[in-house]
């Protein structure tokens, strides 16, 4: 008590060393020394690493000098290759830009002779080029109009893919193993509507224009399918075309050996096979592929809208590597005037068109019989599930025990059923 009451007015003085800790776990590092800094010495044969010097210059420095070619090899041989896709796809498409440009040079002094407006800038134009318009990289396309007896023209070219050999080496792989698969081909299809009677549907109507017609200006004829085909070619198109595949095959004297004629009658093969388009025919060459006029639809019809007779012109040839058109050109020439024979010869004496009607309302038969039978289809499915519907209502509103009794009696009734059947055919 005499020591607490000295510490509080301070009569008791410190000792003077420090009293041990009670911790003993640092009793060694008590009597440490405090560190001191370690003077700074310069590193020997080297600079002074505390202060910038001026290095000594070496080839590090140099990258020509610290890596070599053989080290990007790879990055080298991808390069190359990519070179080589762009040059190829370069080339090839100015390749088939320049066979289109040569068709249509040598094709323009008929078309804009014949038509009013060849192109699709709905003017006339001069510039042979620009009639023709490119959709893809191997599809090119062009129209005509403005012609009597003609409603318009379509002109497609199909060309091989020669930006991609790599894909034209698969189909062309590929045809030689399945006939589904055709070879690539440069080829050049017209497609031609004729008017038909319906100018004043199709033409819009202009002040003074009704005067201008003629009472005898009428551009119908009687609808059939006639066509002049490729023998290497026949076999498939009957086999893809609805149109070609109800008529008859035979050969005529006025036609090469390669070629043979699909007419539905032969007196229509008398009235359009000409002089003149034997002659053109001739002078195309194998090259031709078909020449087909026709009223019917190219994929069969399932519906009684599709039975409708649509009239058109077909033509299609492969286009000659020479780019020479010269043998060919008689041919365009031709078709796009076998509207004008079309409308003054192609009306046939009734028995020939009772013939050619048959075969198509033989079709309609069996559209209308097929459709009858999907109604009746239809209408028992409804019934069936109104039936169904009622027995489900009777067989809820029923308790466990007159359910029961509902199933057992529809089974006997069912089991009844089969009995009948099995004893029937019996």
């Amino acid at each position: 008590m005499a020591d607490f009451i000295k510490n509080i007015i301070g009569g008791s003085k410190s000792p003077d060393t420090p009293v041990q800790s009670a911790d003993s776990d640092f009793a060694d590092f008590a009597d440490a020394p405090s560190p001191a800094p370690v003077p700074f010495e310069t590193v020997p044969g080297g600079a002074n690493l505390a202060a910038p010097t001026d290095r000594p210059y070496t080839k590090w420095y140099n990258i020509h000098e610290r890596y070599s070619l053989s080290e990007f090899r790879a990055e080298g041989i991808i390069l190359v290759v990519i070179v080589f896709i762009f040059t190829l796809h370069y080339v090839g498409t100015k390749l088939n830009r320049a066979k289109a440009r040569a068709w249509i040079k040598a094709h323009a002094p008929v078309l804009t002779s014949e038509f009013a407006v060849v192109g699709f800038s709905g003017t006339p134009e001069q510039d042979p080029e620009k009639l023709l318009k490119a959709k893809s990289l191997f599809e090119y396309a062009t129209y005509a109009t403005g012609r009597q007896n003609v409603a318009f023209m379509d002109v497609k070219l199909s060309l091989k893919k020669r930006f991609n050999p790599v894909m034209t080496f698969l189909e062309t792989a590929l045809s030689f193993f399945f006939d589904s698969f055709g070879a690539p081909e440069d080829s050049a299809e017209l497609v031609l509507y004729p008017f038909d009677g319906k100018e004043a549907q199709i033409v819009p109507a202009m002040p003074g224009a009704t005067e201008l017609r003629s009472k005898d200006s009428k551009s119908s004829f009687d609808g059939f399918v006639w066509a002049i085909v490729n023998k290497d070619k026949m076999k498939q198109l009957r086999e893809e075309r609805y149109d070609l595949s109800i008529t008859f095959t035979k050969d005529n004297k006025k036609l090469p050996v390669w070629a043979t004629v699909m007419s539905e009658s032969a007196e229509v093969t008398e009235t359009l096979l000409t002089n003149e388009l034997a002659s053109a025919i001739e002078k195309a060459g194998d090259l031709l592929d078909y020449i087909i006029i026709t009223d019917q639809p190219v994929d069969k019809p399932k519906k009684m809208d599709e039975t409708i007779p649509r009239k058109r012109l077909y033509l299609r040839y492969r286009l000659p590597s020479s780019n020479d058109y010269d043998n060919l050109a008689p041919l365009l020439s031709y078709f796009v005037r076998i509207s004008d024979h079309l409308v003054s010869s192609a009306h046939f004496r009734p028995e020939i068109l009772r013939k050619i009607k048959a075969v198509r309302d033989e079709n309609i038969n069996q559209i209308q019989k097929a459709a009858e039978e999907e109604k009746a289809e239809e209408r028992q499915a409804e019934r069936d599930r109104a039936r169904k519907a009622k027995r489900d209502a009777e067989l809820n509103a029923l308790d466990a025990k007159a359910q029961k009794k509902y199933l057992e009696k529809e089974r006997e009734k069912g089991l009844r059923k089969s009995a009948k059947r099995q004893t029937v055919r019996a």
